[in-house]
């Protein structure tokens, strides 16, 4: 679950929305995947790593799992989904058993995991834009909190 959240850069209404032939149509976890957003309505394509298809493909078969179906089902019963608090229970738990501080990471900050190396190593705002769903550039700029000594810093690394 993790691995797929931080891999798709998804917000975590749109993570417990997952349905298993978004990412497994076939059974199999796929390279790229197209998720629409609850909150702006607009489709966001994403990459899944190796490590994240095997997570999936692991996961799809132990739990049986079968087109339709949603990727994490909650107690309320096969139909339905996990809830959101209940995603949040579980990152906060997760967070904590690997020794970090669960106040200070919560579910968004699997969203901005990803999108936050991408800038860093690339200094590429269209790109994180894109891969984020953000209609607006600006958007992007204050999520990832990007500062006039960011921009410079980067700038400064371009030889014309």
């Amino acid at each position: 679950m993790f691995n797929l959240a931080i891999d798709s850069k998804l917000r975590g209404c749109d993570v417990v929305a997952l349905k298993i032939e978004d990412v497994a149509p076939s059974g199999y976890a796929v390279d790229r995947a197209t998720v629409r957003q609850k909150k702006t309505g607009q489709p966001v394509r994403f990459e899944l790593t190796e490590q994240t298809r095997q997570a999936v493909d692991d996961y799809v078969r132990a739990a049986a799992k079968k087109p339709g179906e949603f990727m994490f089902t909650g107690r309320r019963g096969s139909g339905r989904s996990i809830t959101t608090r209940q995603y949040a229970r579980l990152v906060s738990e997760w967070i904590a058993s690997i020794g970090l501080d669960p106040h200070l990471f919560g579910t968004h900050s699997l969203r901005r995991t990803k999108a936050t190396l991408i800038y860093r190593r690339t200094g590429n705002l269209r790109a994180v834009q894109l891969l984020l769903g953000h209609t607006k550039i600006e958007s992007t700029v204050r999520y990832l909190g990007i500062e006039v000594d960011d921009a410079l810093a980067i700038a400064e690394q371009v030889d014309v």
